[in-house]
């Protein structure tokens, strides 16, 4: 039996095609464009850059930044790759780079939001891709591959028991020759969810005060701010002063719910792996011109 004619294609599916097939060409000259005015205007760049960071040198600078590493994928398809890779990759690069501007302006802290709880639900093949990039950078950061303008000490957050076992590995081997002297404090935080973080406080607190002989009944009140600051993943870290959130995403989605209360935040319109050092720097001026009460 003859198949039967299945006619033409609904008209929706149709005129998707022609889109995807029109909109290639004007993709591909929008991103030569761009390259072209990137160019030609770098020269003018460099010199706002230098102007920029004196002005940032003669403020008080923030102690500690933390940064929502947002944009990836997105950059990646706005750049016409089809592989999401290149944006992990690039991103990767971007928080090596960042870490240089840090130390260039005195910054001894810093704390960046690499991978959540709720991103391991993405498709298998992109979780081995985010794992294959992390392992690299954290790779090339413990073997010197990679150097920063100063030494770090690097520290892992989050729930290390759901991360792919090859990526436990490369935060175990980059932890274990993390500079015990170095110059920056580093925090990834990796598989991180600010309420399991909160969670996790509240019953190694409450275990902790019931070993220690406190009554079930008089728990309420030795449950304390400071006891449970104690049991958090930062415990030993200062607080946050300044968390930069990038492609233009206005929310935290639960970044150092606890940490956070007086930071300061700053919200960018970039893709993480097109965020420039001038992006940088205007985050911390900002910062610079804010008047910090702390409630009081």
């Amino acid at each position: 039996m003859p198949t039967p004619d299945p006619g033409p294609p609904p008209l929706s599916s149709a005129l998707a095609a022609l889109h995807r097939e029109h909109a290639r060409p004007f993709r591909s000259l929008d991103q030569a464009w761009r390259r072209i005015v990137d160019a030609a205007t770098r020269p003018l760049y460099n010199l706002y850059t230098r102007s920029l960071m004196r002005e940032v040198l003669g403020r008080p600078r923030p102690r500690h930044i933390a940064v929502i590493m947002d944009g990836n994928r997105r950059w990646a398809v706005r750049e016409g790759f089809a592989d999401h890779r290149v944006g992990h990759q690039r991103g990767a690069e971007k928080a090596l780079e960042l870490i240089d501007w840090c130390a260039e302006l005195g910054i001894r802290e810093v704390t960046l939001w690499a991978l959540s709880v709720e991103n391991l639900e993405r498709p298998s093949k992109e979780i081995g891709t985010i794992t294959d990039v992390a392992t690299d950078a954290l790779s090339a950061l413990a073997t010197g591959r990679r150097r920063t303008k100063v030494p770090v000490r690097l520290h892992v957050i989050g729930r290390r028991e759901l991360l792919p076992e090859r990526l436990r590995k490369a935060v175990d081997d980059a932890a274990a020759v993390s500079h015990d002297d170095g110059a920056m404090d580093v925090t990834i935080a990796l598989a991180y969810s600010g309420r399991d973080e909160l969670l996790e406080a509240f019953r190694s607190t409450v275990r902790d005060l019931l070993d220690g002989g406190v009554e079930p009944s008089d728990l309420p009140d030795h449950l304390t701010a400071d006891e449970i600051a104690h049991h958090l993943y930062t415990t030993g870290s200062s607080d946050p002063d300044l968390i930069v959130r990038t492609s233009g995403e206005v929310r935290l989605s639960g970044f150092l719910p606890w940490q956070s209360v007086y930071s300061e935040y700053y919200f960018c319109e970039a893709y993480w792996p097109a965020f420039r050092e001038i992006d940088f720097l205007r985050a911390v001026r900002t910062f610079q011109q804010r008047s910090r009460r702390f409630g009081r």
